[in-house]
């Protein structure tokens, strides 16, 4: 009781709302370097929680944070070998994105796959088990000297003109200089303030049913194909999107490797609720396994599983806020708005924004002054990272009537990904050279905030036209096969689309670096290249490299 009315009576630097990894991140983050910092939750660790599968721009991010911080914890999360080693053998690994269209009534065709290898030297992606890897990170936040207050349902807000009082229903209450709301789509914040757009300024639609079950067949065991039409790396080993006109269902395997001690397997369905609305007769289970039934090799993919826990069922998952930041409060990640799981940007949005809200906190408290002046980038940083990815998953959603289309969008996206990921590992690397952090301030001054290659002329043309396609598509105004003929025609004029690799080339199913490939790629790098992937790609080689030389990692 004592420890009570002491953590009541001190005057916080900041209160986090939200107690997730993002919270207690940012928690962390901010007690490491010497702010007084309360972390509050209405409920407490250990938590279920979706947002697992790992891509190689959040391991960057994620690893950016960790250096420029010093909140090695963070690292941990960054590669699986890590978070293994240190949370123990509940993580799955991630060696791809894979992709498999699948049409009513019919087996999938082998010929309407696409995968995208992530590999091990630069990128050892996993399947987080988030509730290890939250509670694992609000721990780490405490040990730094977070005051935590976890059963804590924040029912008051009120902000004068020296900081922010937080109250509950039993009369509790905290004070700080500063609040972030990190605390999801209930965000007191986004209510109190009535941020939220209505309607959602989003295009796309989707609404989602999920589960953790045991017993989920290996993907690779629902087909018998040749080898051409194997993919080089086994589909449960990474993550798998089964697609269908205007939905997908996901598999993230915990139990995907043979050291694996986690039976789990993550699932989920998610479907645009205009084309298939909730079905009033049946509950969550049956709905999910309703629309499993439609595609012969999606209900062999679920056969025989098991849930694991009571299925979620949502409506509409996008919501909006029109701003972010606000004299001496901020909305970070899903407290200010959400897309969709598909190409798992969650995490790795969370910790950009991190990233850009954290120096800007810690610069705030010692100068004493928290207006939204201040903050005005991490909003616009936000907005971008949404409004970008609000765009892409729309694409692909309307490109899944047409598997040439979808190919189209799926290289356009790989390819955005992979340059964003050498872009911010390019500031990494200087900074960890010479250790001044400059190279991160100066590496946000970018026309494009929240585009995947933020900083390129070229490839916003070439996704602009991706979008344009897609909608015009949709529209009707032309046909599947000239939208994808027009992207494909940029991305075979484009010096800034590396050829050999399989980012332009139309036939090639699997993205997959072997030796021989990237051997090309380089020789296409230095002879007709963009002088600017050019600088990605040999400043990434060049670390890779050494990397290797060293039987280490770079991310």
């Amino acid at each position: 009781m004592h420890d009570q009315r002491e953590a009541q009576a001190t005057l916080y630097d900041v209160a986090i709302l939200g107690s997730g990894i993002a919270g207690s991140m940012l928690g962390a983050i901010l007690a490491r370097n010497g702010a007084k910092v309360l972390l509050v939750d209405a409920g407490a660790h250990p938590k279920f929680a979706i947002g697992e599968s790992t891509i190689p721009y959040t391991l960057v991010a994620l690893r950016t944070i960790a250096e420029r911080y010093d909140v090695p914890e963070i690292k941990t999360l960054a590669t699986f070998t890590n978070s293994t080693k240190v949370l123990g053998p509940k993580f799955g690994v991630k060696k791809h994105f894979g992709f498999l269209l699948h049409h009513e009534g019919r087996p999938q065709d082998p010929r309407e796959v696409n995968q995208f290898d992530t590999p091990g030297l630069l990128h050892e992606a996993s399947h987080l088990y988030r509730q290890d890897t939250d509670a694992y990170m609000f721990h780490a936040a405490v040990r730094y000297g977070c005051t935590p207050r976890q059963n804590f349902r924040v029912s008051d807000i009120e902000f004068d003109g020296s900081g922010v009082t937080l109250g509950s229903a039993s009369g509790e209450e905290y004070r700080a200089r500063y609040v972030v709301d990190a605390g999801g789509y209930r965000s007191p914040l986004a209510e109190k303030f009535g941020l939220r757009e209505d309607p959602c300024r989003f295009k796309h639609h989707s609404r989602s049913i999920w589960n953790h079950m045991v017993g989920v067949p290996p993907t690779d065991d629902l087909f018998d194909h040749s080898p051409e039409n194997t993919p080089p790396v086994p589909w449960y080993e990474g993550t798998v999107h089964h697609m269908f006109q205007r939905g997908w269902f996901w598999v993230i395997g915990f139990d995907n490797h043979p050291a694996s001690r986690n039976p789990l397997c993550s699932v989920g369905l998610t479907l645009d609720p205009r084309r298939y609305p909730k079905a009033a007769d049946m509950s969550p289970e049956e709905e999910f396994h309703h629309h499993a039934r439609r595609f012969p090799d999606v209900a062999r993919q679920y056969e025989g599983a098991r849930p694991m826990r009571e299925w979620v069922s949502t409506d509409r998952l996008q919501y909006s806020s029109r701003q972010c930041a606000g004299d001496r409060w901020f909305l970070l990640s899903h407290a200010a708005g959400f897309i969709d799981p598909l190409f798992s940007r969650g995490l790795s949005n969370t910790a950009e924004a991190l990233n850009t809200l954290s120096w800007r906190l810690l610069r705030a408290i010692k100068d004493d002054d928290f207006s939204r002046e201040r903050f005005d980038y991490v909003d616009r940083l936000q907005q971008g990272l949404f409004d970008y990815n609000d765009s892409l998953v729309n694409s692909a959603f309307i490109s899944w009537d047409d598997y040439d289309l979808w190919t189209a969008v799926f290289r356009i996206w790989a390819w955005g990904a992979n340059a964003g990921t050498f872009h911010l590992q390019s500031a990494l690397t200087r900074f960890m050279k010479d250790g001044r952090d400059e190279h991160f301030v100066r590496a946000e001054d970018v026309p494009y905030p929240g585009l995947y290659w933020p900083d390129h002329e070229g490839y916003k043309t070439l996704y602009d036209e991706m979008v344009e396609q897609c909608e015009a598509y949709e529209a009707g105004k032309v046909t599947a096969r000239e939208a994808a003929d027009g992207l494909y025609d940029h991305m075979a004029r484009a010096s800034y689309v590396p050829k050999h690799f399989g980012f332009a080339e139309r036939s090639q199913r699997f993205l997959h670096p072997t030796p021989k490939v990237l051997s090309r790629t380089i020789r296409w790098a230095r002879k007709e290249g963009d002088p600017a992937v050019r600088r990605l790609m040999f400043s990434t080689g060049r670390e890779a490299l050494k990397a290797k030389a060293k039987g280490r990692r770079i991310f």
